[in-house]
């Protein structure tokens, strides 16, 4: 048998209730390259149709690796038969050409010596899963190593970022044991990317074409291409976004392609990081460590308590959105006021320009401080006008209401709440008529927002949070890296991003 370290970085987790979906995804992910993929027998309502699939499959196709896995309902899988049924499912697995079957650990404390059929002729590799969170693992490790097997599987479900890092430390804790290392859901995402880096033996990844078995996978494609799973090693630098929610950003997609094409060594994640947990993340991103990090809703300004040092406009404008680790001390920045001037200087003279600033905001304070310091003639209006008198007296702009906003004309909207944003697209700060000549939406997810909609029906120019995001991330890659950003690299990378994730804007009734 060939030694575990051969195996290939991602398996791609196979799950279908007939033989015949079975045999056809896995043909689809075989004629995409992939030489690792994981057979989930108990999806099927009959087990034995899955081995004849898989000796199919490995006589047709000697470079590809399979593990087989049977869990039984009773340990979240779909198998309702005996542990003795189970055992034999698998060692037919292993006649039918699987080089490794994984066995959850409540089989394996009942089976005892039933296992031996597997030495010698598959790897074992013992898993344990838990679907509620992550517990005390020293000591859910040495249960698990009172069973003799090839590797440990341990997945657990990350209700928050130190979850995670508990999670992969066990791997650089125990160097002599082989791992599988990965948590469940959309916090636990960094580990599927981060686990092989750490010393996990590998990954899983969802088929190219259909779900996976479960929750946070994604297809290899997206590992391989875009977050260079087969490529990081311990050396790697960190970097990711934090917010809430996470899911919608476009900045993996922009940053990773960046790095890439510079060829650093490094990679960007997203971290789902609720206001409640930002501490514990602060604290998990040095131990873990991560370099950098962009800051986002809601946390540009809860976030400056935790930092060491802040550049003073930042600290003026009471907001970070940049983040990075330099001499053991968090530093911030705020490169958003770049990403609001530079666009709109291509269009307009902003000195003594009137310019109306929706939003209150992190995004909205980076906004005000940059346009007032240009020379704009600024107000400000929002949907809570106590919030809106305060920022206006911080900034020094004029406080409006919404209705006497849209009541007046002026150069410039800029427009800064999350109004319109990906899922909320049929949402408008001005769902009616747009009170500016050029109207810049920062929001960038979709492209085109209702409010640009509607300007752009007016006859208005328009500016799309492209731009801005385009602007204030170039700056974010030249502070982590200090090159050069590959900004035509970037540009092209978020509008295929956005693309990927569009929703249609339909007219609403009004």
């Amino acid at each position: 048998m060939p030694p575990l370290e051969s195996l290939p970085r991602i398996a791609v987790a196979l799950g279908f209730p007939t033989a015949d979906q079975l045999f056809e995804q896995a043909r689809h992910e075989i004629d995409s390259g992939e030489t690792f993929l994981e057979v989930r027998l108990d999806y099927l309502d009959d087990p034995a149709q899955g081995i004849a699939v898989m000796r199919r499959l490995a006589a047709g196709n000697p470079e590809c690796q399979i593990l087989a896995t049977c869990r039984r309902h009773q340990n979240h899988g779909r198998f309702n038969g005996s542990v003795e049924d189970q055992v034999r499912i698998l060692d037919g697995a292993v006649e039918a050409g699987a080089r490794a079957v994984d066995l959850e650990i409540e089989t394996a404390e009942i089976a005892g010596e039933k296992l031996a059929v597997f030495r010698g002729r598959a790897r074992l590799i013992l898993s344990y899963h838990n679907y509620e969170g992550t517990p005390a693992l020293e000591a859910l490790l040495l249960r698990m190593l009172r069973v003799t097997a090839d590797a440990y599987k341990i997945v657990t479900t990350a209700r928050k970022p130190s979850d995670n890092l508990r999670l992969l430390s066990l791997a650089r804790s125990h160097p002599r044991v082989s791992f599988v290392l990965l948590a469940m859901g959309e916090t636990g995402f960094p580990t599927r990317v981060l686990s092989p880096m750490f010393g996990g033996l590998y990954t899983y990844a969802a088929p190219a074409s259909s779900q996976g078995t479960a929750a946070g996978q994604v297809c290899a494609r997206q590992l391989r291409q875009l977050y260079h799973v087969e490529r990081l090693t311990r050396d790697s630098r960190i970097y990711g976004v934090i917010a809430d929610p996470v899911g919608h950003s476009i900045s993996p997609a922009v940053h990773n392609r960046g790095f890439q094409a510079r060829r650093i060594d490094a990679v960007y994640l997203p971290f789902l990081v609720p206001p409640a947990q930002l501490k514990d993340f602060v604290a998990t991103a040095e131990k873990l460590p991560v370099a950098g990090f962009s800051v986002t809703i809601p946390h540009k300004q809860r976030i400056l308590r935790y930092l060491d040092a802040i550049d003073p406009l930042a600290r003026r404008i009471g907001a970070v959105n940049t983040v990075w680790r330099k001499a053991g001390k968090w530093r911030g920045s705020n490169t958003d006021a770049d990403g609001v001037t530079a666009p709109l200087a291509k269009c307009v003279r902003l000195a003594r320009s009137t310019v109306l600033l929706a939003g209150n905001g992190g995004a909205a304070r980076s906004a005000a401080f940059a346009l007032a310091a240009a020379g704009a003639a600024l107000s400000v209006t929002g949907r809570n006008p106590d919030r809106v008198r305060a920022f206006a007296k911080a900034c020094g702009a004029e406080p409006l209401s919404r209705e006497q906003a849209a009541a007046k004309h002026f150069d410039v909207l800029v427009h800064a709440t999350p109004l319109g944003m990906c899922p909320n697209v049929h949402e408008a700060f001005f769902p009616d008529h747009v009170p500016a000549e050029v109207v810049f939406d920062m929001v960038y997810n979709p492209v085109e927002t209702l409010l640009l909609r509607n300007a752009r029906e007016q006859g208005k120019q328009v500016i799309p949070g492209t731009e801005m995001f385009l602007e204030q991330a170039v700056r974010q890659f030249e502070i982590w890296t200090g090159e050069s950003a590959p900004r035509a690299v970037m540009r092209k990378a978020a509008l295929e991003a956005l693309a990927a994730h569009a929703q249609p804007v339909r007219p609403v009734a009004r």
